[in-house]
């Protein structure tokens, strides 16, 4: 026992403080023998610096280097560590950097174009052969890009020969699709048809593709019509892609092609859903190529193909689609033909995006049609006439802004909306069209009671038998019947005054009155509101606001005459002129206000020039109290030549005044 216990002194002597176990039974390793220095603070962690209440020397710098850096700043960072890849690969013979100084160089807008054709020339001699390998590598194909976009037609010339036989891999490939796209645009007439040719068999597999895609859409865009057709047709059958004498034809409209070629519109129409449903499955639709086949899809789709393609549609997608004019056609399809619950998810997936799509040129002719067709008012108050609210200044004096507003003072307007527009805002999709399910119905039970006649049957029981059908069947229809069931009245009513929004944009158009007088597109903003809108919809409950504006137009028409060779009155301005005339003919409660403030013994002064339409109005008025008024001031002027009458008028003129 003795000898044990002397043992055990032995073994507690020899043993370090290192290796003494802790306060948690756990034993610290010793120093390695190589070190020539013992850590001190044994049984911390490494590389974790010691913590102190106190501010440190470098505070400011550590706070600075946390800061998330802006997307410039990644940019530039970016492009630095680019050139510096380049310049590793691209080292001369003592070992110096040149692939950064020919990049750099090249892309400045500074460099003298000598120069910078020098440096691309070099360049491309240098990558000739290793052109594909170059194109698909994510820091290098910007160096060909850079080239392709400086280099002259020759060199270009040789990229495309190289590039030519991979254009189909380069279209799929998420880098080399930026360089193929740079090529279309700088392309001659031959290689973009060379290049529409490679695509030949693969469009409708590319159209699937979300890179591949871009590519077509890219090659749509720059063709001309033909390329155009030949890169449609292969979307639209079997026949049309593999034969390619078949895509030759003159016919644009799908139902043309169909029946000049006598193709199975089964066949047709089986092919073109292979195609677009992987489309719309994965939302590939901001592509005007796609809007155009879905419309040649929907115009001979039967009725449940048709709705299934609107109920896709119907919600977010169709706000990225609406920038086209095929894709503004789809979403009034949309809204016209939809279910309520279906407009209600469009409605609801335009939210925050109103204001973009009213200043989009067919973007702003959807939410027209949706202006007036939705039945649910309190939402589009809401989500509409609230984000519309915010801008109204903005909207009244864009050329797209204000359709909307238009749409619902005075719609479906001529003077507001273009021949085609109009035909955009009336379509309709043939087999969901409520007119053409009906006469389909009748024609259908008139054959049958033609192939079956009952001879105990009255004259007039046929007929019934027909009205019947046609009630019955047209109760399946009751959700695809175009626009809402709400009267369009009361619907402008509810979006108009009791929202607020008219009150809003009288309120705007008083307070900015000489400017909308001159304005090209708001004076017929302030011209529908200053008479009421159509049907007279403001007065009733807005008509002291109306009287204001009555007013305060007048009160600028009564400014005097200004000497200044820059600056016109309103009375000669071509537009404030021209809607003044217009207030009068049609307002005579305005026509009233402005002679008594403005043009009471002043016509001489405005008998001349355009501010002489103005005068003219009051003789051209239907209103006779409008014509007593400038009775007796403009016949002297007449008389005597001051105020002169075109001859077609002049008849009809002396007879109105002989007779009053």
């Amino acid at each position: 026992m003795a000898a044990h216990k002397e043992d055990s002194k032995k073994l507690k002597r020899k043993q370090s403080p290192a290796t003494k176990p802790g306060r948690d039974g756990s034993s610290t390793k010793k120093p390695k023998l190589g070190s020539s220095k013992v850590d001190d603070n044994k049984g911390k962690k490494p590389f974790k610096p010691v913590k102190k209440h106190g501010k440190s020397s470098h505070g400011e710098d550590s706070k600075q280097t946390k800061e998330p850096l802006s997307k410039r700043d990644r940019r530039i960072e970016a492009k630095v560590v680019n050139c510096f890849y380049l310049s590793t690969q691209n080292r001369n013979v003592n070992g110096e950097f040149r692939g950064i100084d020919f990049w750099e160089k090249m892309r400045k807008r500074n460099i003298a174009k000598e120069d910078r054709s020098k440096l691309i020339s070099e360049a491309i001699q240098k990558m000739k052969g290793k052109i594909p390998e170059i194109a698909t590598s994510h820091v290098s194909s910007r160096v060909l890009q850079t080239c392709v976009k400086y280099c002259s037609q020759t060199e270009r010339d040789v990229v495309f020969s190289e590039l030519r036989p991979h254009f189909l891999n380069f279209a799929c490939n998420p880098y080399a699709v930026h360089l193929v796209k740079k090529m279309l645009d700088s392309a001659s007439k031959r290689q973009l048809g060379d290049f529409v040719s490679s695509l030949r068999g693969q469009v409708a597999s590319l159209v699937r593709h979300m890179v591949g895609s871009v590519v077509v859409e890219h090659a749509y865009q720059a063709g001309n019509g033909t390329q155009r057709q030949e890169l449609l047709l292969e979307l639209y059958s079997t026949e049309l892609q593999l034969f390619k004498d078949l895509s030759l034809i003159k016919e644009s409209r799908l139902v043309d092609v169909i029946a000049k070629l006598n193709l199975q519109i089964n066949s047709v129409l089986r092919h073109m859903t292979s195609v677009i449903q992987p489309i719309l499955e994965k939302g590939i639709v901001d592509h005007s190529i796609i809007h155009r086949v879905l419309m040649e899809y929907l115009s001979i789709a039967d009725k449940f193909s048709a709705a299934d393609v609107l109920e896709q549609l119907s919600g977010p997608l169709l706000v990225r689609m609406i920038h086209t004019k095929d894709g503004s056609r789809i979403g009034t399809l949309c809204v016209k033909h939809g279910s309520a619950k279906e407009r209600k998810k469009i409605v609801k997936g335009m939210k925050s995006h109103i204001l973009k799509i009213a200043y989009d040129q067919y973007g702003s002719l959807v939410l027209a049609c949706i202006c007036s067709t939705v039945d649910d008012t309190k939402l589009l108050m809401k989500i509409v006439i609230r984000e519309l609210q915010t801008s109204l200044k903005d909207l009244v004096l864009d050329k797209n802004g204000r359709r909307p507003i238009l749409q619902l003072l005075h719609p479906n307007c001529s003077r507001y909306f273009s021949p085609d527009e109009m035909a955009s805002l009336n379509l309709s999709i043939p087999s969901l069209s409520a007119k053409v399910l009906r006469c389909q119905v009748a024609a259908e039970s008139i054959s049958k009671a033609e192939e079956n006649p009952e001879t105990n049957e009255e004259p007039g029981d046929e007929e019934n038998d027909v009205k019947e059908d046609s009630m019955a069947e047209g109760d399946e229809t009751e959700d695809l019947v175009e626009g809402g069931k709400k009267d369009p009245l009361t619907r402008r009513q509810e979006l108009l005054v009791e929202s607020g929004l008219a009150e809003s944009i009288i309120d705007v158009c008083t307070e900015n009155v000489e400017e909308l007088l001159r304005s090209n597109f708001g004076k017929e903003v302030l011209y529908e509101v200053a008479t009421g809108g159509s049907e007279g919809i403001l007065f009733p409950s807005l008509g002291e606001k109306l009287n204001t504006l009555h007013e305060a137009i007048a009160s600028v028409a009564a400014e005097p005459k200004s000497e200044e060779p820059g600056k016109e009155h309103v009375f000669e301005n071509f537009h404030s002129s021209r809607t003044i005339r217009k207030l009068i003919l049609d307002s005579p409660g305005f026509a009233a206000v402005l002679w008594k403030r403005a043009l009471n013994g002043k016509c001489s002064l405005w008998a001349q020039g355009h501010s002489s339409k103005v005068i003219h109005a009051f003789l051209d008025s239907t209103d006779d109290k409008v014509r007593e008024l400038a009775k007796k001031e403009l016949q002297p002027l007449i008389k005597d030549g001051v105020l002169k009458i075109s001859e077609h008028k002049e008849v009809t003129k002396k007879c109105k005044l002989s007779a009053e």
